[in-house]
């Protein structure tokens, strides 16, 4: 037999309630190094493909073909004309144009030339219940504002960019009197069409 027969047996490590083994702290070591290692490596990835270039030039046009001959023509001008208000007597045949003109089941329908700054207001007959369509539509160089409510809240606050068209669909839960706002910066034509679906 050893020596060791009479030696007391080696210690083992006895955890305290709540105490953390120190095993715990390596793998907390661990986690963090993981997370800086792999920090570092989307860092390095993310810089090595920063300079990253695609060319297009893939070998389909043989080496000694004539390059393009060069545009000398300019492309189609913008017609910023066509953003420019219409006097009155062109009036119908804007509307025409944008569509807003009368329908068959027009509940309510106004048009004008509002000059710079000018603000508009109008408001329907009562309306039944239903559902709506309102579009609005508007020619000028800058947006025209456009907002319709009834007596509880505001249903449509709009600054339309003029050359387009805005439809919306509106339902009314009961017999209601809609309000309309419209303002301009800047003179504009401005229509809105409300249509029984």
């Amino acid at each position: 037999m050893p020596a060791t027969q009479g030696a007391p047996p080696p210690r083992r490590a006895v955890l305290r309630p709540g105490a953390c083994p120190s095993r715990s702290v390596s793998v907390r070591t661990r986690v963090r190094a993981a997370v800086v290692l792999w920090t570092a490596g989307a860092l390095v990835a993310g810089t090595a493909l920063a300079g990253c270039e695609y060319t297009y030039d893939e070998g389909w046009r043989p080496t000694g073909a004539p390059a393009a001959p060069e545009v000398t023509e300019s492309g189609p001008q913008a017609e910023l004309w066509r953003n420019d208000p219409v006097s009155e007597a062109e009036m119908e045949a804007w509307l025409t144009e944008s569509q807003v003109g009368p329908g068959l089941q027009v509940a309510h329908r106004t048009f004008g030339l509002l000059r710079a700054e000018e603000v508009r207001t109008d408001a329907t007959a009562p309306l039944p219940t239903g559902t709506y369509v309102l579009v609005l539509v508007c020619r000028s160089q800058r947006r025209v504002d456009f907002k319709v409510r009834n007596d509880e809240f505001t249903m449509v606050d709009l600054s339309l960019r003029c050359g387009s068209r805005r439809e919306s669909v509106i339902y009314l839960s009961k017999e209601t009197v809609l309000h309309f706002q419209v303002e301009a910066q800047s003179p504009a034509n401005f229509a809105y069409r409300l249509a029984r679906l």
